[in-house]
C-alpha cells in the first residue's frame, strides 16, 4: 500500500518538520508509545509503531489550515499558529513543550518602553501579521501602524532600517539580545497543541482520543514518582499521615512473621524526600523509588 493511499481508518497526524517544536513533539509521542519509524528530516511522511497512525511532516504554521480543511486527521503545532492563522479546529490538549511568547520587540537603544511609545506610522516586520495587527489595533487603537510580513530574520530587521519593531516568538531571548533588541510588550504566551478537523470518522475519532489519552498520561507523569514503602501494622497509621497521594495510598498486606503491609503511593518528587525521611522516623523500611512513565486518569 502507498503510504498516500492509506486506510480510511488510519489517522493522518501532521507534525512539524523542523524548529523548536519538532524534537520535543517527537519525544513526547515516542514516550506516548508512537514512535516515527523514518526519523529523516528530508522526508514527507512516515508510518508510526501504531498501524492506525501516519505521521506527516510539515511546516508548523501550514498544519492548523491543513487539519481544518481535513487534509490531516490531526496535528501537533503552536498556539501561536493556531491563532495566526485563524483556523476552525479543535483542540484537544495542551501538551507543554516548545513553550515560548509571542513579542513586540524594540532596539535596546530605542528608548521605548512600551506600545503607547512607538510613533504614528511604525514599521512593524513580522511572520504573526493577524496577531500583530489584532495586538496593535486593542493597544492602540488611535495610530496608524505599518505591517511588514517577513518569512524569517524578524530580529535583523530593525538594524537594516527596514522596521521600528518586529514582532516575534522569544524561547530564551537570547536571539534578541545578539541583535540589540529587547521585548517590551508580551502578546501572546504559546506552547505545542493537540488539534483535530472537526468532522472526523468514528474509527478515526476513537484513534485520536487513545492518542489525547496516552499523551495525556505522560503529561500527568511528569515529576512524579511511585513510593513503594513497608511498615510494620503497629507503625501503619502514623505513617499514613505523612504518606500523600493521588486518590489515597494503595494498601497491600505482606506475608511476614511481623505483621506487615506495603504502602503505594505517587506523588511529586519535589515531596519524595521529605516524605521518606518523615515516615522512616515513624517506622517504615524498605523504601523503594520509581519512575512513572504514564498516569491515566
Amino acid at each position: 500500500m502507498s503510504e498516500y493511499s492509506l486506510s480510511s481508518s488510519v489517522v493522518r497526524l501532521a507534525i512539524p518538520n523542523k524548529g523548536r517544536l519538532r524534537e520535543p513533539v517527537m519525544d513526547l509521542l515516542e514516550r506516548a508509545g508512537v514512535k516515527v519509524l523514518v526519523k529523516d528530516e528530508k522526508i514527507l511522511s512516515s508510518p508510526t509503531s501504531r498501524p492506525d497512525i501516519h505521521a506527516f511532516f510539515l511546516r508548523a504554521e501550514d498544519i492548523p489550515t491543513m487539519v481544518e480543511l481535513g487534509a490531516a486527521d490531526a496535528g501537533i503545532t503552536g498556539l501561536d499558529m493556531i491563532l495566526e492563522r485563524g483556523a476552525d479546529v479543535k483542540e484537544l490538549l495542551d501538551l507543554r513543550v516548545g513553550a515560548a511568547e509571542v513579542v513586540l520587540a524594540v532596539s535596546s537603544r530605542s528608548g521605548i518602553k512600551s506600545v503607547d511609545d512607538l510613533p504614528d506610522g511604525a514599521r512593524i516586520a513580522t511572520r504573526y501579521v493577524n496577531l500583530a495587527r489584532k495586538f496593535l489595533g486593542e493597544r492602540a487603537p488611535g495610530k496608524r501602524f505599518r505591517i511588514i510580513e517577513v518569512g524569517g530574520a524578524a530580529e535583523i530587521m530593525p538594524a537594516l532600517g527596514i522596521a521600528d519593531a518586529i514582532v516575534d516568538v522569544r524561547s530564551t531571548g537570547m536571539t534578541l539580545r545578539s541583535h540589540g533588541l529587547e521585548a517590551i510588550e508580551v502578546i501572546l504566551r504559546t506552547s505545542a497543541r493537540l488539534i483535530t478537523c472537526r468532522n472526523l470518522s468514528g474509527k478515526k475519532r476513537d484513534a485520536v482520543e487513545k492518542l489525547r489519552l496516552m499523551l495525556e498520561g505522560v503529561l500527568n507523569a511528569e515529576k512524579r514518582k511511585m513510593v513503594m514503602i513497608n511498615v510494620p501494622d503497629r507503625c501503619l497509621r502514623a505513617v499514613l499521615e505523612v504518606i500523600p497521594s493521588m486518590g489515597g495510598p494503595t494498601i497491600a498486606k505482606v506475608e511476614a512473621k511481623e505483621p506487615m503491609w506495603e504502602v503505594y503511593a505517587v506523588m511529586s518528587e519535589d515531596q519524595v524526600y521529605d516524605v521518606v525521611v518523615e515516615a522512616k522516623k515513624r517506622g517504615a523500611r524498605d523504601i523503594v523509588i520509581l519512575d512513572v512513565e504514564k498516569i491515566i486518569p
